[in-house]
């Protein structure tokens, strides 16, 4: 939504999501990890299911942006944005949006650069065709996300 430029984002009222709405009735605290009754029942069961956005790893996001900070935070999440941007440019063959969506929010940061730098760099793969890069691409970010555990499909309920 965001890179479509239709987001409104959460503190903009969005009234169809308990979270933004609770942030607004609660003084509009801006993170969740900053209200006094956090973590609540709106986060008992929040990884299990996908809604337009990945909640897959909410809980863990969350967690993090404490631990490091919100500008680092936002900082690599900046980042996650302009690799799904010259992924959705350079390596989409009109079929990888969601797939490159998912990847891109569960995978780390890490491990998106090094896929991205050695496509663009290895010699080996510099001769390949775009279809074989967006190949590649697909297929190791799913073995990465396999080593993890990560799915990389939309869990709906």
């Amino acid at each position: 939504m965001f890179l479509g430029k239709h987001c409104g984002g959460c503190g903009n009222g969005n009234q169809s999501c308990p979270i933004a709405k609770c942030s607004l009735q609660n003084g509009k605290i801006e993170y969740c990890y900053e209200c006094i009754h956090y973590p609540c029942e709106k986060y008992s069961h929040i990884d299990e299911y996908d809604s337009f956005i990945t909640h897959q790893h909410q809980k863990r996001d969350i967690r993090k942006a404490q631990e490091i900070g919100i500008e680092k935070y936002i900082a690599e999440l900046i980042e996650k944005g302009n690799i799904l941007e010259q992924l959705l440019s350079a390596y989409n063959d009109g079929r990888k949006k969601n797939f490159y969506c998912l990847a891109v929010n569960l995978l780390e940061l890490s491990e998106l650069q090094e896929t991205l730098k050695k496509v663009e760099t290895d010699i080996t793969l510099s001769d390949l065709s775009k279809k074989d890069k967006i190949s590649y691409i697909v297929k190791t970010f799913q073995d990465i996300a396999d080593r993890k555990g990560i799915v990389l499909k939309l869990r709906k309920k």
